[in-house]
């Protein structure tokens, strides 16, 4: 399965290290195009400016970590695609040029189920999606969410895995590994 991850789910670090750690486990292909890593800086700069360093690292480490990830869809293609907010139509037009089957977002109502069936996709919360994958391979979606959480969970004063998923966006998968 092919999914294209959007922005919003690359950045906060949570979200994303479950994500890709179950891409690396091979229950997904991750895509993602310049202009979405681009989108991730500088949501990151936005609050945390003292940054840029380490978001460049975590860019780059990510990107050579699944090296056929990034997409780049043709420029006209993003001209003719519409969704309520044209600034996501590069996201369409990523997963359109990469093949693939869903797109992973945070805003759903960006993404209408009807718009993306026209191009063979569908949109999915990363919840449902990691749900979906958990269904078929729960040991490692498990094993995916423990070497996230890890290095939070080592804090001397460490709040709940469950914590740490809900406050992540992910309320279905904390109480599926609850």
């Amino acid at each position: 399965m092919r999914a294209l991850l959007d922005a919003c789910v690359l950045y906060p670090t949570v979200l994303r290290s479950v994500l890709t750690g179950c891409a690396a486990r091979g229950l997904f292909q991750p895509l993602w195009s310049a202009r979405i890593l681009e989108e991730w800086r500088r949501a990151v700069l936005r609050t945390h400016p003292e940054q840029a360093g380490q978001i460049a690292a975590e860019i780059a480490q990510l990107s050579a970590g699944f090296a056929g990830a990034e997409i780049s869809p043709a420029p006209d293609l993003e001209a003719v695609l519409s969704l309520p907010d044209p600034s996501d139509r590069h996201v369409l037009a990523g997963a359109i040029a990469g093949g693939a089957d869903l797109v992973v977002t945070l805003n759903l109502t960006d993404f209408p189920g009807r718009t993306l069936a026209r191009h063979g996709l569908r949109p999915s919360h990363p919840d449902a999606f990691l749900m979906e994958l958990a269904a078929d391979a729960p040991d490692a979606v498990a094993e995916s969410v423990a070497a996230a959480l890890a290095p939070l969970e080592a804090a001397p004063v460490a709040p709940t895995r469950r914590a740490i998923l809900k406050r992540a966006r992910l309320p279905r998968l904390a109480r599926h590994l609850a």
